[in-house]
């Protein structure tokens, strides 16, 4: 499997690059090929998960399928121009509060 690359300049402290250093040469590599190891193996071991829930609460109404799906709906009505906003006010008119 073919990686793109990508060369990213990082900035560290001195007392940190020499402790990196002397680990390279411990494991005898360079301390740019010992940085990038280090890095792809910490990436490769987190495991990220991406919710479809938009909630930044975790609220579980949006694990629904169905509540999703009408989310949905209302997104793609109000961008196909077929939905319409209100104010507070009208909604509490609508509602009779």
């Amino acid at each position: 499997m073919e990686t793109t690359l990508k060369r990213k300049n990082i900035d560290l402290p001195v007392d940190t690059l020499k402790k990196l250093s002397i680990m390279a040469v411990a494991q005898g590599k360079s301390l740019k090929a010992y940085i990038e190891q280090l890095l792809i193996s910490k990436a490769n071991s987190i495991n990220i998960e991406v919710s479809e829930n938009p909630s930044p609460s975790g609220d579980t109404w949006f694990d629904n399928p169905e509540n999703m799906e009408s989310v949905k709906r209302g997104i793609n009505e109000m961008k196909a121009g077929k939905g319409r906003t209100c104010t507070t006010e009208e909604i509490k008119k609508l509602l009779e509060l």
